[in-house]
């Protein structure tokens, strides 16, 4: 089974959070060559209306984002790691 079928299971988890998408990914720039050598990833979909405004621009800096969208990015993504530190994928 597929690491996306897998941390599915955890989705009544995460889903009172606004987590709910577990899903094979393409990758891309960031994570890509990563995939290539079979590592799992795992990211966050930002909403798209105002990503990319800022997205691999020279203004794409730390203060552009929100605090509290990076605490709340970060305590997802280390939740996520545990779950799969924990329960295994």
């Amino acid at each position: 089974m597929p690491a996306h079928e897998k941390a599915a299971r955890w989705k009544s988890v995460f889903e009172p959070y606004g987590l709910y998408l577990f899903e094979k990914g393409t990758g891309g720039a960031d994570v890509g060559p990563l995939m290539m050598q079979g590592a799992v990833v795992a990211d966050l979909l930002p909403v798209s209306q105002w990503y990319f405004d800022y997205h691999h621009a020279r203004t794409d800096t730390l203060d552009k984002v929100h605090p509290r969208e990076l605490k709340l990015g970060a305590a997802a993504l280390a939740s996520l790691i545990y779950m799969v530190d924990t329960q295994g994928l």
